[in-house]
């Protein structure tokens, strides 16, 4: 099992659509594939399910939550319990995200420090998300699972990311997200860092632990407009700057006086454009921007978009797989049926 982490401490740059349409693109590689919703505002959730299924699961007799999973160890009445994993279709599975998410917080931030003491306790807590990826992992058989993380540096954050054997970073061609960059960088190399340090303290059990591996997979440039082929000059002036701050903030590497552009950067994964008419009939029909048929309303200019966009995920798939050291073999059949 894999596990990627999608996230960047700069909201709005489309890490949850991305985390959404790479699954289905694994699925349909034939890749058995768990999203978990750990972003407490459970955008996520949300693009796969709709306001009908997502009330039933969050209803307050039989809530089926990532929250619901960690929920007895907070309160002191037990341990994680098994997750509920909705099935999406025959080799995707969610983990439904939880407002309720945010109430773990403080919890995940004191028992963080605790963990210097070698307080058992401690050690349950921080690796409720890990134990609770596995237990969903096993279930479903998954080959990885895809982590959708909230827009900060908070403990959730830090215990969803020390979860991760590898973490992408979404960035829009903008300022902002390259001095998200600054912060985002150090803090990684810190959580590795202090996790390693508490493991040398964890008491000896059976229990299971997180690797804290966070391995920077690399980059994703999203949103971007194109004239021509080519990224606009608002935006192009931001792209070129992507990969030095890249490299000195999250890799840790010396700086170079020549830095490659984003297109021939190996760090860079895909440079995906705005398919801006896309998204709002991918929303309505409840399914990838590259799902979209006529009946859907993709029609005209949109038919080519919804080629393109394949095109864009079905690569980048491709090269996350190579990254994380999966051989992935296009399928001879569809394998997308979505479950009733």
């Amino acid at each position: 099992m894999k596990t990627i982490a999608f996230f960047n401490n700069k909201g709005g740059v489309g890490k949850t659509s991305l985390v959404y349409h790479l699954a289905y693109m694994f699925a349909e590689w034939g890749v058995s594939v768990v999203a978990i919703d750990l972003d407490p505002q459970a955008n996520l959730s949300s693009m796969f399910l709709d306001e009908d299924r997502m009330e039933t699961l969050w209803g307050p007799r039989d809530r089926q939550t990532v929250y619901q999973a960690i929920e007895p160890l907070l309160e002191g009445t037990g341990d994680v319990v098994v997750p509920h994993v909705e099935v999406i279709n025959r080799r995707l599975g969610l983990v439904v995200g939880d407002l309720s998410l945010s109430r773990a917080e403080d919890d995940l931030s004191s028992q963080w420090a605790d963990c210097l003491d070698g307080k058992p306790r401690a050690f349950r807590v921080i690796s409720a998300f890990w134990r609770v990826i596995e237990t969903a992992a096993t279930a479903r058989n998954a080959d990885i699972v895809l982590m959708d993380v909230g827009p900060n540096l908070g403990a959730i954050n830090r215990a969803a990311l020390i979860a991760a054997n590898y973490v992408v970073i979404p960035l829009a061609p903008d300022l902002f997200s390259l001095q998200g960059l600054n912060n985002l960088g150090p803090a990684l190399t810190r959580w590795r860092r202090d996790w390693r340090r508490r493991l040398d303290n964890a008491p000896g059990s059976d229990l299971s632990l997180p690797p804290g591996d966070i391995h920077p997979l690399g980059y994703v440039v999203l949103q971007h407009g194109v004239r021509a082929s080519r990224p606009v000059k608002a935006y192009q002036r931001w792209i070129e700057r992507i990969p030095r701050s890249y490299r000195e903030a999250v890799r840790s590497e010396p700086a170079i006086d020549r830095p490659p552009a984003p297109a021939d950067d190996p760090y860079c994964l895909a440079m995906l454009k705005h398919y801006r008419s896309l998204m709002p009939l991918a929303m309505e029909a409840h399914k990838p921007m590259f799902h979209l048929k006529p009946a859907d309303g993709a029609i005209g200019a949109h038919v080519s978009a919804v080629r393109d966009c394949y095109d864009d995920f079905h690569h980048l798939a491709q090269r996350i797989g190579a990254g994380v050291g999966m051989s992935l073999q296009w399928p001879s059949s569809p394998l997308l049926q979505r479950a009733d």
